[in-house]
């Protein structure tokens, strides 16, 4: 994977800049080589490189005084939230200082009557419903590292979650952030009603990688839990008749919270991992839906009525908690259950639902041309994919087999009317695809944002845009190199 040459003047000027960061930030900085390391990749780990140093921050000031100094001294930025990105989003480069979340997991205030929580950009996915869930709400964004993940990560990314296709995902549920600009500039976007009108500015910083500022707050939308919720597992005998099922619940007007699709490689990993008690089916679906007792009783009664249309090998349905949790362990246990079949390449590219029949067919067509295993475990619901691409990164080649494969489905994806990403983003795994769905005037429209809110490129600047298309602007950054002095 390429990346840009690192700014000679910058690397010879570390010290220095180190010593301007440790005074504007005093405790908060790392830049030993030994445990810079541990932040040289995120979760897409096949591609390394350690950060010239590394600040963590506590608060909204201390990271417009990063900012500001970086700005200053012309040093290029990387923001970091907990480095679960499986898209390379968080990678530094030598020259970079990476400025992460990882201390901001305050929160700053709850409003149960606004139904809205303020929180610290660092704080993660899944306690920030630990911190209502007493007061009976919840915060519905739910992605897989949620446990790990961080606020500002999620922002970034435009996160979802298997629950999202009913509530939606990061966009819907977010109200307002307080971000920083790369001059050290602290702006206010959106309010508890969300943005209030004109441009929308909260929208275009949701979903935009880090290129723009870095989030440290979060007004989010919180939501009363539900009476209840109850889900059912559907097997079938094909892939291709799963994503079509999934088409016709969807067809049929229904609103499941949601609709999960695992295949025979995926169920037979998480069986040996977790023991949840699936069937050895070719393909199966976890719809679970939500409401009152009657509620959740007509919903999977209409379900079950279109599942059984497709000559299901198995209808599960929950009577118990107990039997909902084990309906949904595999699913929740299923990407830590891969690892046992080697390393892989995890895709979100984004389809309309209709064609998940078609695009299941010819991924296990491109799978076999390619010699490689594919596996698939995703959001069916809202036709968000998620290939699993088993290969050994020790035996030469095989990675970049796996991408060539990868680049191949993602290519796919756009050809049916879809889209390069879901909820994982570009960061640099996607980034030379983005001329696949994106014209070079639709690329330059984009960039131009990005001029706005930086116009030295110094934030986050070798990801999302191919190399190529942004190398004017890397490269004519003003006072380049400039004396810490």
């Amino acid at each position: 994977m390429q990346m840009p040459e690192p700014d000679a003047s910058v690397l010879s000027r570390r010290e220095a800049i180190v010593a301007a960061l440790r005074d504007a930030v005093p405790s908060a900085v790392i830049d030993d080589p030994a445990e810079t390391r541990v932040y040289e990749c995120d979760a897409l780990s096949a591609y390394r490189c350690a950060p010239l140093a590394v600040v963590l921050p506590r608060t909204t000031d201390e990271v417009s005084r990063l900012m500001s100094l970086c700005h200053q001294h012309g040093v290029p930025v990387v923001p970091r939230g907990a480095g679960t990105s499986l898209a390379g989003g968080s990678m530094p480069t030598a020259d970079a200082v990476v400025i992460g979340l990882a201390r901001m997991t305050e929160v700053l205030e709850i409003a149960p009557g606004d139904r809205l929580i303020r929180v610290q950009a660092g704080r993660t996915n899944l306690s920030v419903s630990g911190a209502v869930d007493g007061q009976g709400f919840f915060y519905a964004p739910d992605p897989s590292s949620q446990l790990a993940c961080a606020i500002g990560g999620n922002i970034g990314m435009n996160s979802g979650g298997a629950h999202c296709l009913k509530y939606g995902v990061t966009t819907n549920n977010l109200l307002a952030v307080t971000m920083v600009l790369m001059d050290g500039t602290v702006v206010e976007l959106g309010g508890p009603m969300g943005e209030a009108g004109g441009l929308d500015l909260l929208g275009v910083v949701c979903g935009s990688e880090g290129q723009l500022g870095i989030v440290t707050e979060a007004t989010l939308r919180i939501l009363p839990k539900p009476p209840g919720a109850r889900p059912v597992l559907v097997a079938f005998d094909s892939s291709e008749t799963a994503g079509a099922c999934v088409a016709a619940i969807i067809r049929a007007g229904v609103l499941p919270v949601a609709i999960e699709f695992m295949d025979r490689p995926c169920i037979r990993a998480t069986e040996a991992h977790a023991h949840a008690g699936y069937p050895d089916c070719a393909a199966l679906l976890i719809v679970e839906v939500e409401g009152t007792a009657p509620e959740i009783d007509e919903q999977l009664a209409l379900i079950r009525d279109i599942a059984q249309g497709f000559d299901p090998v198995e209808f599960r349905e929950s009577r118990s908690e107990d039997e909902s949790r084990r309906i949904w362990l595999g699913r929740k246990s299923a990407f830590g259950a891969m690892g046992q079949l080697g390393d892989y390449i995890c895709l979100d590219g984004t389809i309309p639902v209709s064609a998940l029949p078609r695009v299941l067919a010819r991924i296990e067509e491109l799978s076999q041309d390619y010699g490689l295993p594919v596996a698939n475990v995703f959001h069916a619901g809202d036709g968000n994919m998620h290939p699993l691409i088993i290969h050994d990164a020790n035996t030469p080649g095989d990675l970049d087999r796996a991408e060539a494969l990868g680049a191949d489905i993602l290519r796919l994806c756009v050809e049916v009317g879809g889209c390069l990403t879901g909820e994982h983003g570009v960061g640099i795994e996607k980034r030379d695809l983005m001329t696949a769905q994106y014209t070079p005037a639709d690329l330059e429209a984009q960039m131009r944002v990005k001029d706005v809110f930086d116009p030295r490129w110094l934030l986050n600047a070798a990801k999302v845009f191919p190399l190529d298309a942004s190398a004017s602007r890397r490269n004519a950054r003003p006072n380049r190199g400039r004396d810490a002095a």
